[in-house]
């Protein structure tokens, strides 16, 4: 039987491991990060912080031009990180780049009593990608608001849907702290996952849906996004699911250093390279994806040795 959750009892996640896994990441240097790549595992380095969000930036660039009226094409992208947001607007405007063909999709929104938050909602993922990126776009070159497709609990079957229609070359993400894209945190430990969590073929059945959101991952958007107050973020919201990740030709994912640890990003790619899918560490699952990009902010890859504060 696995160990209980050192954080969430009533949870799993990355702590139900076993130590010899959790050992074995947490010795990697960066060196070794970039030896842990495989056919179908990609692992990048950037020295810069310019570098390393003009590079996300330009994933979005490449999905909106490569997108035609005949063959539709689209970039699926994350709100953490969010400093691309602001570029993607930039490049397009200042080279006059016509994006209207492009198309959108929004990861994941909050859940408030039971309805999907609006942009009056001051943690909205929707009104951050308007604000910071769609509505900075010049409207002579901008997508139609058609073409921005965002996942709300009442369109769950027409956003998971839109994925067979148009091509998702590019799903974005980050890394939460329970080694998350999207809300597609470790499940609670309940009912037939009450002594072992779903296996990775369960899990990766799961399509956009409405979820309960881990407490490490409550905490963290609380860190991130809310000035640290908890009781300010919702538990429950509606996720893109691995059942779409599937779909995209492209899984890449973000480590900026400050969502995520020294710790977990080592994880995560360590479950990857070795093929130990897990989903009590949902990322580790991407280990079956065709295609999988790891870019790291090299200065905040940080270690995993004991320093006091």
């Amino acid at each position: 039987m696995r160990p209980l959750s050192k954080v969430a009892k009533e949870w799993w996640d990355y702590t139900t491991l076993d130590n010899n896994v959790l050992d074995e990441a947490a010795k990697l240097t960066p060196k070794d990060i970039l030896d842990l790549q495989r056919p179908g595992f990609t692992v990048k380095f950037y020295d810069t912080r310019d570098e390393f969000f003009t590079a996300e930036a330009l994933e979005y660039i490449n999905a909106f031009t490569s997108s035609t009226a005949d063959n539709p094409k689209g970039i699926c992208g994350p709100i953490g990180p969010t400093e691309q947001l602001p570029l993607v607007a930039r490049i397009i405007n200042d080279l006059q780049i016509d994006v209207r063909e492009g198309h959108f999709w929004g990861m994941d929104e909050w859940v408030v009593n039971g309805k999907t938050a609006d942009e009056t909602f001051p943690l909205s993922f929707k009104k951050a990608d308007m604000e910071l990126l769609f509505n900075q776009i010049d409207k002579d070159l901008r997508m139609p608001d058609e073409h921005l497709h965002f996942p709300t609990s009442e369109n769950i079957d027409e956003f998971s849907s839109s994925f067979d229609e148009i091509t998702c070359m590019c799903m974005q993400g980050g890394q939460g702290e329970t080694k998350h894209w999207a809300f597609n945190d470790p499940l609670e430990r309940k009912g037939p996952y009450k002594d072992q969590p779903p296996t990775p073929e369960e899990y990766r059945e799961l399509k956009t849906r409405v979820v309960e959101v881990h407490p490490m991952t409550m905490i963290q958007n609380a860190r991130t996004s809310g000035g640290g107050v908890v009781t300010n973020i919702p538990s429950t919201a509606v996720t893109v699911g691995p059942q779409e990740t599937w779909k995209s030709e492209q899984v890449s994912i973000w480590h900026p250093g400050w969502h995520d640890n020294p710790f977990g990003i080592r994880l995560s790619a360590f479950m990857i390279s070795h093929r130990i899918a897990d989903s009590s560490v949902p990322m580790s699952l991407l280990a079956d994806h065709p295609n999988v990009v790891f870019h790291y902010l090299l200065p905040n890859i940080g270690s995993c040795s004991v320093e006091m504060h």
